[in-house]
């Protein structure tokens, strides 16, 4: 098992800014979305449009799950497939106006972007709180050593 500190998991979470975001319908149906987030006391934050359906979904069922991808790629080899390694986790979400989050935040989820209420349309900030552990594939270890599930996976405390 690969060994991992909670702070090499977090500056690896925030060095990345995609990731697949896992819900439940009120149906009980699972869905994914890929999004793009910025991370802000350890927190991450997801810009949706108002009516988006993960929007809704999150809205209805906070228990989620997030999946961070990293790509892999052999120096000078770049044809050769490597599978992403990956961070995954759980957590809580809440949905936020944007006025009910820091200027921080919003400044950082929409890089300049004019987001004012008379000039876009309605949107809200997704904020997720990862719970318990991150489970990783392929962090903090060789490409060679991603071959062996045992070496390449880790588990570690998503701290506080």
């Amino acid at each position: 098992m690969a060994t991992l500190t909670t702070a090499q998991v977090w500056a690896e979470i925030e060095k990345q800014m995609f990731a697949v975001l896992g819900m439940v319908t009120a149906n009980n149906e699972a869905r994914t979305a890929g999004i793009v987030y910025v991370v802000n006391q350890r927190k991450l934050y997801i810009g949706s449009l108002d009516t988006a359906w993960k929007t809704r979904h999150v809205t209805q069922n906070p228990h989620v799950s997030m999946t961070v991808t990293i790509a892999k790629r052999i120096l000078f080899l770049p044809w050769i497939k490597i599978p992403a390694a990956t961070i995954t986790f759980s957590g809580t979400a809440k949905v936020f106006a944007p006025e009910d989050v820091s200027s921080e935040v919003i400044e950082a989820l929409f890089k300049g972007m004019d987001v004012t209420a008379e000039d876009s349309p309605p949107f809200r900030v997704i904020e997720v709180t990862p719970e318990k552990e991150f489970i990783t594939y392929g962090v903090g270890v060789s490409l060679l050593n991603m071959r062996d599930p045992e070496k390449a996976r880790g588990r570690v405390s998503v701290g506080k």
